[in-house]
């Protein structure tokens, strides 16, 4: 299971000109859900970005996590991040977990996400999504959590 984290100003997903989920202040996380994966990969990922130091302390050094800020998180699915793009100019999705398996784990991992986070907005599962964020830094971490 792959997480893009984006610490945010503020962040939104629209579908269809409707606004579905917004933050301000938090993390944009764009989830990616491969083949293999199960709860295990979700809750491991969970706990890491959760846990994670982005946020300044006081003397301006990334040592307080999502938690510690009190921040939001805006979850949204991104399939293309499981994209396998060793070769050619066309990324190839075999490592994409089946739809049906992706949106269970999402699912999962948004319920898990709310019973620790105050504010956690979402995207739409297998929509065609706009996403407007303000990044702040910018900082962007890459997390990933392989099925054993």
């Amino acid at each position: 299971m792959i997480g893009l984290l984006q610490r945010v100003k503020n962040a939104s997903v629209t579908v269809d000109g409707a606004l579905i989920g917004a933050i301000e202040g938090g993390l944009l996380v764009l989830l990616g859900v491969q083949r293999g994966d199960t709860e295990q990969e979700a809750d491991r990922l969970l706990e890491r970005l959760l846990n994670y130091r982005v946020f300044e302390d006081a003397a301006g050094k990334m040592n307080v996590s999502v938690l510690g800020s009190k921040g939001a998180l805006l979850v949204v699915s991104q399939f293309t991040l499981a994209a396998d793009t060793d070769q050619g100019n066309r990324p190839g999705f075999s490592h994409a977990a089946a739809p049906d398996d992706a949106k269970r784990l999402y699912d999962y991992f948004v319920e898990r996400a709310r019973t620790q986070v105050g504010t956690v907005a979402t995207g739409q599962f297998a929509a065609n999504m706009q996403v407007a964020l303000t990044n702040d830094g910018p900082v962007t971490f890459w997390l990933e959590v392989s099925p054993k």
